[in-house]
């Protein structure tokens, strides 16, 4: 069983409204995330940003 810490669930959002679940780590990465990340609706790479849900 997975211990529980530091790790959390957060949304990450493009400008074009869609959105990716993925996980940080809150101790090592304190910034917001900014990840490139291919968006089906464009059907091009955009920037995808931290959002909280």
């Amino acid at each position: 069983m997975a211990k529980d810490g530091p790790r959390i669930t957060m949304l990450l959002r493009s400008s074009a409204g869609t959105t990716y679940a993925t996980t940080k780590n809150r101790r090592t990465t304190t910034a917001k995330v900014e990840r490139r990340k291919d968006d089906p609706i464009l059907r091009k790479h955009v920037s995808f940003e931290e959002h909280w849900a």
